[in-house]
């Protein structure tokens, strides 16, 4: 049988999901079940199943997840026959799956379905089964509310090049939350620089800055750039400035004082007000105060009074200096904490 044929059987058998009258029934004869494993190597399995089942010849199940700590990497019945492709809208997957021919449905204690998911953070996140429609072979409808739920815990992020360093907690918490990411699955590389477009994405990320429909002036930011995106959400929300007013410089290095400025602005647009006064007396306790530039010290000033950012050794602050990406995480953490958000 053709795909073609097969679409035009489960179609109509779909729809009649959805104009047959329906009744809702309680934990009563049949039962459903939701069941989750430990995730492994940031993927966990997820199976519905169900007890004391009459001929189910078709359903469409319906659950709900946070599309922002998991994410659906594969989604089959355990039924012989035809289904459709996952549909996700917001935080709800929709599955449908239907026998074909002229058979008589599965019945008994059955497994339905089974559901692979990625974690993308570290913390705690549910998924709950809603509810189920069914349809005999006799094309009877029925629905089912469910509410099963798991709690699913998900590890912190490690990596192996983090052993001893000073950063090590603030990085894997970060990288746990999807905020930071390592140059691969196993290495942070914590004392490598950071663009300028890097440290933007961070502050996106961390702040999940909404996509915006406002482009930025840049012309040195292309559209099929990985971080054209993020650049525009920045730019948006008031928090990077260019060199020039055409010049974004997404590929440089950023320095500290860059990344004091952006911060300040950050914080200033989450939590919808300026941070302050400022004083002068914030960057003078540091030796090489005067090195800074005049357009960056006022956010330096703000930036170490929130004790977002702090000074190197030998009580300088290096301001022309390039950041680290240990220097960025352990900065991003400090924001949240500061907006109370972690």
């Amino acid at each position: 049988m053709n795909r073609k044929t097969i679409v035009s059987i489960i179609l109509p058998l779909l729809c009649l999901l959805l104009l047959l009258p329906t009744s809702v029934y309680a934990q009563t004869a049949p039962s459903f079940l939701l069941t989750a494993n430990n995730p492994v190597e940031g993927e966990m399995t997820i199976t519905m199943s169900g007890k004391n089942i009459t001929d189910l010849y078709a359903y469409e199940a319906r659950l709900t997840f946070d599309p922002s700590m998991l994410e659906l990497v594969e989604a089959k019945s355990n039924l012989e026959g035809f289904s459709v492709s996952p549909i996700i809208k917001d935080n709800e997957i929709l599955l449908a799956h239907t026998k074909i021919g002229n058979v008589t449905g599965e019945s008994g204690d059955i497994l339905i379905g089974t559901l692979i998911f990625k974690t993308k953070k570290y913390g705690k996140s549910i998924v709950e089964w809603t509810s189920l429609e069914t349809v005999n072979h006799n094309l009877t409808g029925q629905t089912y509310s469910i509410k099963e739920s798991v709690s699913v815990n998900t590890a912190k992020k490690g990596f192996v090049d983090l052993e001893g360093h000073w950063a090590k907690a603030d990085i894997e918490l970060l990288a746990s939350k999807g905020i930071i990411e390592g140059m691969d699955e196993e290495h942070f590389v914590p004392e490598a620089h950071v663009t300028r477009a890097q440290f933007a994405a961070m502050i996106s990320r961390t702040l999940k800055f909404q996509t915006s429909t406002k482009e930025n002036p840049f012309t040195d930011v292309s559209s099929d750039s990985w971080y054209n995106d993020v650049v525009n959400r920045a730019f948006a929300a008031g928090v990077i400035q260019g060199m020039t007013e055409t010049s974004f410089a997404p590929d440089r290095n950023i320095t500290r004082e860059e990344m004091a400025a952006m911060i300040v602005r950050a914080s200033n647009y989450a939590s919808g007000s300026e941070t302050g006064e400022s004083h002068e007396s914030d960057l003078q306790t540091f030796a090489d105060s005067e090195v800074a530039s005049e357009w960056a010290r006022e956010d330096i000033q703000t930036a170490v009074r929130l004790g977002i950012i702090n000074g190197r050794e030998e009580n300088r602050f290096v301001p022309k200096d390039q950041a680290t990406r240990a220097e960025a995480a352990v900065v991003m953490k400090r924001l949240l904490l500061s907006l109370s958000l972690l």
